[in-house]
């Protein structure tokens, strides 16, 4: 929904100019390690967000509700991703640390794509 949506946006404001899109998110942690986030909301109002608004309990309730698939399918399916991202953490963990001039590599911007006043070799433009 989020995709097609911005799809949506991008070509109205190609054709009409600039839109204005809020969007509405909840956090389920603090702000920070000194913010867990437990004193100004209870563990109620975040497993009732979780519940009712979070798109991933949604999509599987759908999935769940629909018989597409069955709670166990899914809790394998979860099983199996929870595994192989352990796997690849531990595996970024042990990679080498890149070099500075990785930074701007691989990161698919084109002759016609830019960020404005910063050239691709990361060097700031001069100011009009």
């Amino acid at each position: 929904m989020v995709k097609e949506t911005m799809k949506w946006a991008g070509e109205y404001a190609k054709k009409n100019g600039p839109i204005y899109l809020e969007l509405d998110t909840y956090r389920y942690h603090g702000h920070s390690m000194s913010d867990p986030g437990i004193t100004y909301r209870s563990k109620e109002e975040v497993m009732e967000v979780r519940q009712t608004r979070d798109p991933v309990e949604i999509v599987r309730n759908m999935i769940l509700e629909r018989g597409w698939s069955t709670d166990k399918d899914l809790k394998a399916i979860e099983k199996e991703i929870r595994a192989r991202l352990d796997k690849e953490v531990e595996q970024i963990k042990n990679d080498p640390f890149p070099e500075p001039k990785e930074l701007y590599t691989e990161i698919g911007a084109t002759g016609g794509h830019y960020i404005r006043k910063v050239t691709i070799e990361g060097s700031i433009m001069p100011t009009d």
